[in-house]
């Protein structure tokens, strides 16, 4: 996508037929002033060796859980890694990770430069301002169905929502990536999403 910028694609182990997004979600990995940061990541099958071998010839030094149901597999990472990792005060009950991350919150600024967000919905969600490649990332506020990049509908979303994410757009991105559907948008797609009717389950 960008230097020092890439995703990979993994079915999610709890998706169902009932779900309301595709079985395939995104995972990131970026590096940034001499850090490297794998963002809400799934971890791929053992023999997946394109995928390991890049994770493990540059080693995350950091693993980042955006929000509170997309802990996937920060444990294995930091297991594996001996990484740092940050995440949200709160959790599932059930969905709560081993490791005790340390806390991710608007305004913090992560190893590597990367900012954290504020996207209108409180604490349920920290998108992350990559600096270095002029990207957002995003665990659920955005979205992708038929096409186009879509606000994740919520309570609060003209009050709170689109202000918070309208905000962003102070900031110089260029791409956006978010989890569910299509991974990859530009900054006019972000922009057209901001005036689109949000996505409901």
């Amino acid at each position: 996508m960008a230097p020092g910028l890439w995703i990979w694609r993994l079915e999610h182990p709890s998706w169902g037929p009932t779900s309301s997004w595709d079985p395939s979600v995104t995972s990131t990995c970026v590096e940034s002033r001499g850090e490297v940061l794998v963002l809400d990541a799934l971890a791929p099958p053992e023999d997946a060796q394109e995928v390991w071998g890049r994770l493990d010839a540059n080693a995350p030094s950091v693993a980042v859980v955006l929000k509170p149901d997309h802990v996937r597999d920060v444990d294995l990472f930091v297991g594996r890694y001996s990484c740092r990792a940050f995440g949200p005060w709160l959790f599932f009950r059930g969905d709560a990770p081993e490791t005790e991350l340390e806390d991710l919150e608007p305004g913090v600024e992560l190893p590597g430069g990367l900012l954290a967000l504020y996207d209108g919905r409180y604490r349920m969600e920290t998108p992350l301002w990559l600096p270095e490649q002029r990207a957002l990332v995003f665990a659920d506020a955005l979205t992708e169905r038929d096409g186009r990049l879509l606000v994740w509908g919520s309570r609060g979303h003209e009050n709170r929502v689109l202000p918070a994410l309208r905000k962003m757009l102070e900031l110089p991105f260029e791409h956006v990536i978010v989890s569910h559907g299509e991974p990859v948008h530009d900054r006019s797609a972000f922009e057209r999403a901001l005036d689109l009717p949000p996505f409901r389950e």
